[in-house]
């Protein structure tokens, strides 16, 4: 028999290590012969550890599995308390649309010839027998923009460090996820890690790079783990080497290098602060060289672009939102997981009908997007289209497409004070507004948490001061999620207020 069990963190936190020695186990036990695959995750956080058991009809998946639950798998598995039929078949399965992910699940994350069976290399193939500008204005007219918060189009960076002068250039994967509610990132590395070499391959031909770097936050052990064994398959292979290597980097936890220039720092050993701008790491990056920094997702979804051609990627979404967009759904949710699609769903679908609504059965309160930077979405934003601009439109970001829902027990108020804290504790200190506004800002608002309504004005200011003054992201959005629990739920403010007096 084979089986397939996940070796993706939130699964082993969940149990999945302890499933696989139960199953090894029970099949000495029995004689039988098992084979088991360490997979990625489907993204079905919610059926974690999901067992999925080879079938002449297909994979059958079985979730929430505990270690009570193997035995059953060699006996009458269609009869099996936690079956759940074919995999492929779940609803959650058949909605998606499965570009950048394709693999993520399917495929033994360590087995190139797994991942060339299942279409992996197409595209660096195809990209080896074109020019320079000729893959650039690929991932051009597909439309991709940065996946990781700004937006920024990935074929404008490109080519700016394609045209620029520089003795050498480099691509450097940030792998830094550090906003709550979001794992897409480590969901593709530990799931699909060739994707992301691939991705970073193109890009090095695009760019006339021969070197890249992911820089990968210390808290993912695992993604850690899988990277450094698939960069070296891939080396063995052929794939890395001469023409193009790349090395994997520990990051040691600070929030504030997941901003490029920051995380440039961190990788040339310096202290992870913000630099000033111009230049631009297209321009002057690692070791003053021209530099492409992207996220996973976007470098990860660049395969695809190149293996089936720009107008196929970007026949997909709405708008300047081309292509699809890995949401990651968290918080108070039924349904919690990755669910890849196309942009334009509204922010209503998503919650409401993909998320299946709060786990606790009460109201939908807020919704942030875009982790702890985003604004708080009230109902009445949920007719949104999933959206760069449109997000933009209500005063918000898509950022890393992560989702976190709250119920109408959450008090805005109190989320509003983490966010300004959160700021303040993560700052590098470089810029004022950023070092200073933050603590001032969280001050601010616990004095219109002792019912101070005149400190209101006061912290407006400020939020607008933070957004105009900061260098980087982390100062410049802090006021999006304070702002709009300040708008959208004044009356979390008035009952501080209430309850002072």
């Amino acid at each position: 028999m084979k089986l397939y069990v996940p070796l993706d963190s939130a699964a082993v936190a969940l149990g999945a290590d302890a499933l696989v020695s139960a199953i090894e186990a029970e099949a000495a036990r029995r004689g039988v012969t098992a084979e088991i695959v360490r997979n990625g995750s489907r993204g079905m956080v919610w059926l974690e550890p999901l067992v999925e058991l080879v079938t002449e009809a297909g994979r059958v998946g079985f979730g929430p599995m505990t270690v009570a639950d193997v035995p059953g798998l060699f006996g009458d598995v269609g009869s099996h308390p936690k079956a759940l039929g074919l995999v492929e078949d779940l609803p959650w399965m058949k909605g998606q649309t499965r570009l950048t992910f394709a693999r993520v699940g399917v495929i033994d994350p360590l087995s190139l010839d797994d991942y060339r069976a299942h279409g992996g290399m197409v595209g660096l193939e195809r990209a080896k027998s074109m020019s320079r500008a000729e893959i650039v204005a690929e991932v051009t007219e597909s439309g991709l923009r940065g996946r990781g918060g700004a937006g920024f189009p990935t074929g404008i960076k490109w080519k700016t460090v394609s045209d620029a002068p520089g003795d050498r250039k480099y691509i450097v994967c940030n792998a830094d996820e550090g906003d709550s509610a979001t794992f897409a990132d480590r969901m593709l590395m530990e799931g699909d890690p060739f994707t992301l070499i691939e991705g970073m391959a193109i890009a090095g031909l695009a760019c006339g790079a021969t070197k890249g770097f992911v820089y990968i936050r210390s808290e993912y052990p695992v993604a850690i783990r899988v990277m450094e064994a698939a960069v070296s398959i891939a080396r063995q292979a052929g794939a890395l080497g001469a023409g193009f290597d790349i090395e994997i980097r520990v990051g040691a936890g600070a929030y504030v290098c997941g901003e490029e220039t920051s995380l440039l720092n961190s990788l040339e050993g310096k202290r992870g602060v913000v630099r000033a701008k111009p230049p631009l790491p297209a321009l002057q990056g690692f070791m003053g060289q021209p530099t492409v920094v992207n996220n996973v997702i976007s470098l990860a979804s660049v395969p695809v672009i190149l293996a089936k051609g720009a107008a196929h990627y970007k026949n997909f979404g709405l708008g300047r939102s081309r292509g699809t967009i890995p949401l990651q759904i968290a918080g108070n949710v039924k349904h919690g997981g990755l669910y890849e699609t196309a942009f334009g769903l509204t922010l209503g679908q998503i919650v409401d009908d993909i998320a299946g609504g709060t786990a606790t059965g009460r109201p939908v309160k807020a919704v942030q997007v875009g982790g702890p930077l985003g604004a708080y979405h009230p109902r009445a934003d949920f007719g949104t289209p999933f959206g760069y601009e449109e997000f933009a439109g209500q005063g918000g970001l898509i950022g890393h497409a992560g989702l976190t829902v709250f119920d109408d027990s959450a008090d805005m108020l109190a989320q509003a004070r983490f966010a300004m804290e959160f700021c303040a504790i993560e700052s590098c200190g470089k810029c004022t507004p950023c070092r200073i506004g933050a603590v001032r800002g969280t001050e601010t608002i616990d004095r219109i948490a002792k019912g101070d309504a005149s400190a209101i004005p006061l912290l407006t200011d400020l939020c607008n001061t933070m957004k105009a003054g900061s260098l980087c992201a982390l100062g410049g959005f802090t006021p999006y999620p304070v702002m709009s629990a300040l708008t959208h739920f004044p009356d979390d403010f008035a009952r501080a207020k209430e309850a002072a007096e």
